[in-house]
């Protein structure tokens, strides 16, 4: 075996999103409920959590498309769902979804498969699932084929997400497979149970390593247990290749010529695995679209897979999170630590992806004084890396008045990016930092003391996808207009 330590190219992942990608499979409903727990119940020895906050998003293979589009690039969606609530919901959020054309058929009858995760202080609780195994009738298999059928030819790639729904029966999975290897586009599987023989003829399959276990019926410990699995399962099955992700011991790419290649882990800290797999799927799925060889396709998912598991909730990598990954691999921070949004952006999924808690103020930091530097001091503490918001001069005189700022932005940054508490400055031009904050999506948002909770801008939005907003203690005295005041006298 070799590890595999060359690096893609920043042009080869920008190329994704040139890429129609035909995803078929088990689409579910993600729901995320973020509460606090203060006290155990009297009624059992189970915590008590106060609800504070609940999100909806695609799950299942309707997470796949998410990562398809997450990429730019552009997703063919047939699923089925049930004729519910759940099902119209799904309908919902896959329409507001850019970069997805959905042929959603919905079964009289059926319910829509849910899955309800509960979070209190950042981790999981429980979760509870509404599951639906039941395969899909006769008539719907004939709906399914058909609408691939009708897409293959604008495809160029087709990807089947098994979930064990009921969508990817035996008679569609054949089907499916012969159209594509009839029309020379590459068939990517995420799997699902033990029997791999009916994958029979696909290009790639992106088991787990327990998984590869339970359907070679065999270890698949250690580097070795994994190749030899994976081989049984390429000869006994009938598949090109398979791509096994493993976890802490990074990624292992087997195939049919005996070919075998390792990819280390990236130095992360895990919060959440849900749909890793998803993610490694569909970045196979759009590389190998576009012609690109599998063992690059692979580098580039095991990127990707390192970003979405340091983030919380059923997650995607986008094009610029892997982007920035690279960028701080090969590169360094500017020397004032002062950035664009979209390099900012790449820097932090870099930091996310060796799994750092990233953090955030802002203000218009006109004359540094003690207050501020506390609270900076206070932030830095409560994250591995801070970013600072800056308003620019014209939003600094629209919040401060036309005498406003003494010292323009470019000074302004400059200062905050030599303290070394600051790690990042991102000057914005609105009153209010709430697109950074939509943009960011920082672990824990700070400001001082004078706000109340309710009163900070984007803590809502913090809070709703799982992040905590800290008010800093307040060092009294310290005041710019003061500080103006007393020098105009």
């Amino acid at each position: 075996m070799f590890v595999m330590e060359k690096l893609p190219s920043r042009a080869d992942i920008e190329k994704l999103n040139k890429a129609r990608v035909l995803c078929v499979g088990d689409v579910m409903l993600d729901r995320f409920v973020y509460g606090e727990v203060s006290r155990i119940s009297p009624e059992a020895p189970i915590p008590v959590c106060r609800v504070r906050n609940e999100t909806s998003m695609l799950g299942g293979a309707g997470n796949v498309v998410r990562n398809l589009a997450a990429l730019g690039a552009e997703a063919i969606f047939v699923t089925v769902t049930g004729d519910d609530d759940e099902g119209a919901e799904i309908d919902a959020l896959v329409s507001e979804q850019d970069g997805i054309k959905a042929e959603i058929i919905r079964q009289a009858g059926r319910r829509t498969t849910v899955k309800t995760r509960y979070f209190a202080d950042g981790q999981q609780l429980l979760r509870a699932d509404q599951e639906t195994e039941e395969e899909i009738p006769d008539d719907l298999v004939r709906a399914v084929i058909g609408n691939v059928r009708k897409h293959l030819p604008g495809a160029d790639a087709v990807l089947l997400s098994d979930y064990g729904k009921g969508v990817l029966t035996l008679a569609v999975t054949a089907a499916i497979i012969d159209m594509a290897r009839d029309a020379n586009k590459p068939v990517i599987v995420d799997p699902k149970g033990v029997d791999y023989t009916r994958y029979r003829g696909a290009s790639l399959l992106t088991p787990n390593r327990r998984e590869l276990a339970e359907a070679s019926a065999m270890k698949a410990d250690g580097d070795s247990g994994v190749i030899e699995a994976a081989q049984h399962l390429i000869e006994s099955c009938g598949v090109e290749t398979i791509l096994v992700t493993r976890g802490p011991q990074g990624m292992t790419l087997i195939s049919g010529d005996g070919l075998h290649a390792h990819l280390a882990a990236n130095a992360i800290e895990v919060y959440d695995v849900s749909g890793a797999g998803d993610t490694v799927a569909a970045t196979m799925a759009a590389s190998l679209g576009i012609g690109m060889a599998q063992a690059d396709a692979a580098r580039i998912a095991n990127i990707a897979a390192g970003i979405v598991v340091a983030k919380t909730g059923t997650a995607v990598a986008t094009i610029d999170e892997i982007t920035g990954w690279l960028a701080a691999r090969g590169g360094s921070t500017p020397d004032n630590n002062s950035v664009g949004l979209d390099e900012a952006l790449r820097l932090i999924a870099a930091w996310r992806a060796r799994g750092d808690r990233i953090g955030f103020t802002n203000g218009c930091f006109d004359l540094i004084h003690p207050g501020h530097i506390s609270l900076l001091k206070q932030a830095r503490n409560n994250c591995d890396r801070l970013i600072v918001g800056l308003n620019s001069d014209q939003s600094t005189s629209r919040l401060k008045g036309p005498e406003r700022p003494i010292q323009p932005e470019g000074a302004r940054a400059t200062v905050l990016g030599a303290f070394e508490s600051v790690d990042l400055v991102v000057i914005f031009e609105d009153d209010t930092p709430l697109k950074l904050l939509e943009a960011i999506r920082p672990d824990v948002l700070i400001k001082g003391a004078d706000y109340s909770l309710d009163q900070v801008v984007g803590g809502d939005l913090v809070q709703g996808y799982g992040g905590k907003v800290m008010l800093a203690d307040l060092a009294p005295g310290h005041s710019t207009t003061a500080a103006i005041a007393r020098m105009s006298k």
